[in-house]
């Protein structure tokens, strides 16, 4: 017995060693022992194909900032009457208040030159209600501006200079920015200005931020402040691709979200603004909503997709052409609606004038109406 327990140890000995052996040449020529049985594959770039090494934006930086010029406006406004001065024994010491007395209020921003016979692009809370607009050019000279037309509702505006020769931005085709483009904001930022900040593309097509009725905007982390309203966002080769616009902050500083207005729209509203001193969207005086989960439910939806009518204007075109509230409009003129935003954009895309046969959902039962379209009043700009 005893002897075989001792052939036994010498075995588990010699194996042991072997085992270890094995495991040193394992680690001198890896794959010599086998592997788990998984396979992992792992996609490794080319030689040359990582991304490309930009060493500067200088040459993007130079072909904007010939076009981005600075926009001073000043109007006149009452000045508050402290309510002291109402008071008998303080009018006794100092006189009545003078009722009418104004004071001149200055508001700075930017603007983006687009043609060459001075035309100017900027935004609408830019210059509202001024009575004088002054436009810093990118050379020292200072011209004075008028306001060919604005558009309160995408927060564009259209300024003309008497000058020629001056130096219009390239404009980016339509749609072709894409989400990590690297973009530059070129602005007047807190009148410190002109200046370039640098950051990409972070979401595109962003709405329902309550900032303007009609909302798409280019969402970027380049640094955007008060002052850089109306300025440029180019991409890598200096080419416009937004006009900035507005900040998210809480502070009233940079917080690295900042939205703008991108070249479609740009274009669409500018060709109007030049052509007729206005914009004319399309109309049919219906308050909607967005279909959320519970509203889907209660109306036994699949989808969240239409936009649910939840009001209409007594004597409007939708009131006539038989529209009620509750119903859930699907399409427009076989567009679809995917929620209450893009249902706007479609029905200020039609012609007032026209027919157009909308597409909705009544009691479980779709159904088709016409309805003629009116031109949309003007609204105010929300605050």
């Amino acid at each position: 017995m005893q002897k075989l327990w001792l052939t036994m140890a010498q075995i588990i000995a010699g194996a042991a060693i072997v085992l270890a052996a094995l495991l040193a040449m394992d680690r001198m020529i890896p794959g010599l022992l086998p592997g788990p049985t998984g396979n992992l594959t792992i996609r490794e770039v080319a030689d040359g194909g990582g991304a490309a090494h930009v060493a500067s934006f200088a040459d993007a930086a130079r072909k904007s900032l010939s076009s981005v010029v600075n926009i001073f406006t000043s109007k006149q406004v009452r000045a508050p009457i402290n309510p002291l001065m109402n008071d008998p024994f303080f009018r006794r010491f100092f006189g009545a208040p003078q009722q009418n007395r104004t004071q001149r209020v200055s508001n700075l921003g930017s603007g983006v030159i687009v043609s060459e016979d001075g035309y100017i692009l900027t935004n609408h809370h830019v210059v509202e209600a001024a009575d004088e607009i002054q436009v810093a050019l990118p050379d020292g000279r200072n011209l004075e501006a008028t306001l060919v037309g604005s558009d309160p509702e995408t927060d564009i505006a259209v300024l003309r200079v008497k000058h020629n020769g001056l130096h219009p931005i390239t404009f980016a085709k339509p749609d072709s920015t894409r989400v990590g483009d690297m973009v530059l904001a070129v602005g007047n930022p807190f009148g410190v200005g002109q200046t370039v900040t640098m950051g990409i593309v972070s979401a595109l097509g962003r709405s329902h931020l309550g900032i303007n009725t009609f909302e798409n905007y280019i969402q970027t982390d380049a640094a955007i402040n008060p002052g850089n309203s109306g300025g440029a966002l180019v991409d890598s080769a200096g080419n416009l691709v937004g006009l900035n616009t507005a900040i998210f902050s809480r502070s009233g500083g940079n917080l690295g979200i900042g939205f703008a207005i991108p070249v479609s729209i740009l274009r669409q509203v500018m060709d109007q603004i030049v052509r007729q001193g206005t914009v004319v969207r399309g109309w049919v005086g219906i308050e909607v909503q967005d279909i959320t989960p519970e509203i889907a439910e209660s109306f036994s939806l699949k989808a969240t997709q239409g936009a649910l009518i939840a009001g209409v204007l007594r004597g409007g075109p939708a009131d006539r052409s038989g529209i009620r509230p509750g119903d859930i409009l699907l399409a427009v003129d076989g567009n679809t609606v995917q929620d209450s935003s893009s249902l706007l954009q479609l029905i200020s895309a039609l012609k007032p004038g026209n027919e157009a046969k909308l597409s909705l959902l009544r009691e479980r039962s779709e159904m088709q109406l016409r309805v003629r379209v009116e031109r949309r009043p003007v609204q105010a700009r929300k605050e």
